[in-house]
């Protein structure tokens, strides 16, 4: 037989005997089950569709299932009636090689293995060729920029060719930019189908192997946060753990911050961190980062977050915090649309932003890890402290939240020669120390809202010589000392919604000359002093101090009506 083959090769030109076979139109791939997906995936097909769609963007966090999606589509282009003649499925990721994209579109469209040897204009135009001939379906997973079609050779798709193009990303500016008709955002699943998820990748054995399991496991679902990604991966790293011990201990871990799971350290938060990497400057990674100094699932007014921003100078592009609006906006916007921050809708009339529980986690994760004294963070909100942390803690911190607890009293005398932020709002504070604010001589920003029962601030608070924004509203302080006038760089004074509030001494206000942002709530009427005030009377003294602050930038002066 091989010299039969031999005699006939010899008698001929046969550069090649074979060619590589052609490859299918649609390579089913294994994939996660949807759960929790399949209405999402109905809209995305009913959009494939209609004529007037040429492109369509998926879009979510890191970890939320889009790849799992995109792959549910594809195989679903396995099932007949399918009028598209080639489908292609390319990870695209954030550092692409446009060749080898290439060459998985040519395995797809039934290239042989020799072809991939040409050059990548080469290719192009070898891609245009077939595909401009044919109703094709082009499947591009994991975009992190703009990418030009023509540069791989897929054609643009239209009304005319009927082609589709659907692509995943963590941007809806990258959908955007792309041409995208439809741009449909990937969630993270509701707490019953993340259970569902859940149930599913810790199996039937582990969770009926004690009776009691099945609710310990709802609260190690419920820490994931909905994110598929850790529901799977924690879900599968808790299937062989059969005791009440085990389960016991992974719910108390994954309680204590900054104590997650190994799972969600190695897996989920390195898959998150590629969106915090990929911001395009530091100041956009440090207004992230300042995010988390808020508990989980707050509700965090945008007006106020970006005041705090300015004074931190953080945005260090604009002198006047109206101008760094602009730059404000800019960089929400990118936050919101790289899935690190979300829409947290209007509370009394102001727009929200929030953190995913995950995203928050993450935050936290990173301020850890990170050895630049830039990002040292104490972050004990919503912890239910009812008294201050050990004071040692606080040496090298830049940046530190205590809000929303129970302290009443804060009796110490910290050490903080690096500390710019303090958020001490939402406890039910009513003494602080003379000697508290003694030792914080860099001091930006002190929230010390929503402290009721907080009637006088401490002699100490006029040591804080580099305090820039201090927010004292709904807080029943009485009287403004005198002292504050030691506070030259303030840039914004909050005393909104301060009901107890009697006294301004006269030519404490106008002693603030860079102050930029004031606003109080003022009744005009009843139990003023009329010593030394300029809330006694009519408004006529404030106002004449406030005039005479050359930078003032926004004013708000609420006065309740009086009823009789």
């Amino acid at each position: 037989m091989l010299q039969e083959i031999s005699d006939h090769k010899s008698k001929g030109a046969f550069e090649k005997v074979a060619e590589d076979p052609p490859a299918a139109s649609v390579v089913v791939r294994p994939v996660e089950q949807p759960v929790g997906l399949e209405s999402t995936i109905q809209k995305v097909w009913n959009c494939i569709g209609e004529t007037d769609v040429g492109i369509i963007g998926l879009w979510g966090m890191g970890g939320v299932g889009k790849t799992t999606f995109l792959t549910q589509l594809k195989n679903m282009f396995s099932t007949p009636p399918n009028d598209f003649k080639v489908v292609i499925w390319a990870l695209v990721s954030q550092y692409y090689d446009v060749g080898k994209i290439q060459n998985r579109i040519g395995e797809n469209i039934g290239f042989p293995r020799s072809w991939e040897n040409k050059s990548v204009e080469q290719k192009a135009r070898d891609i245009y060729g077939i595909l401009s001939n044919k109703r094709f379906v082009v499947l591009l997973d994991d975009l992190w920029e703009k990418v030009d079609l023509n540069e791989f050779g897929i054609p643009e798709p239209s009304q005319e060719n009927g082609s589709k193009l659907i692509l995943t990303s963590r941007s809806f500016t990258v959908c955007n930019i792309m041409g995208a008709q439809k741009i449909i955002r990937v969630n993270c699943l509701d707490s019953e189908k993340a259970w569902e998820l859940f149930q599913d990748k810790v199996g039937y054995e582990a969770l009926n192997s004690h009776p009691d399991i099945p609710n310990l496991a709802k609260h190690v679902a419920e820490r994931c946060c909905g994110l598929p990604l850790a529901l799977i991966t924690v879900g599968r790293a808790m299937a062989c753990k059969t005791t009440l011990e085990e389960w016991n201990y992974a719910i108390e871990m994954m309680n204590r911050p900054l104590a997650l799971s190994t799972i969600i350290y190695e897996v989920v938060f390195p898959l998150l961190k590629f969106s915090y990497d990929n911001l395009p400057n530091a100041t956009m990674k440090y207004c992230f980062l300042y995010c988390c100094l808020y508990p989980k699932d707050y509700c965090i007014p945008k007006k106020r977050l970006v005041e705090y921003w300015f004074c931190e100078g953080l945005l260090n592009e604009f002198d006047r915090v109206s101008d760094a609006q602009m730059q404000s906006d800019d960089i929400i916007s990118s936050l919101l649309n790289a899935c690190l921050l979300e829409n947290g809708g209007e509370i009394h009339g102001e727009e929200c932003v929030k953190m995913h529980d995950m995203m928050h986690d993450m935050a936290l994760w990173i301020t850890s890890e990170s050895e630049a004294t830039e990002n040292n963070f104490f972050v004990k909100a919503g912890a239910r402290l009812c008294k201050e942390p050990n004071v040692v803690a606080w040496e090298s911190v830049k940046r530190m939240s205590m809000m929303e607890n129970k302290i009443e009293d804060l009796k110490g005398t910290p050490k903080c020669p690096n500390l710019r932020t303090l958020f001490l709002s939402q406890n039910e504070l009513q003494v602080i120390s003379d000697g508290f604010f003694q030792f914080m001589p860099r001091l930006t920003v002190l929230d010390l809202s929503r402290n009721l029962r907080l009637r006088a601030l401490p002699k100490g608070i006029s040591q804080l010589v580099c305090l820039e924004c201090l927010d004292l509203s709904f807080t029943g302080i009485s009287e403004l000392p005198i002292g504050l006038k030691l506070l030259t760089k303030l840039k914004m004074l909050d005393l909104s919604y301060m009901h107890n509030l009697k006294k301004i001494p006269q030519h404490l206000v106008s002693s603030f000359s860079q102050l930029q942002i004031f606003r109080m709530w003022w009744s005009g009427w009843g139990g003023y002093p009329n010593e030394d005030n300029v809330l006694y009377g009519s408004n006529e003294k404030l106002m004449e101090e406030l005039n005479g602050l050359q930078c003032l930038n926004i004013l708000t002066i609420h006065k309740k009506a009086r009823f009789v």
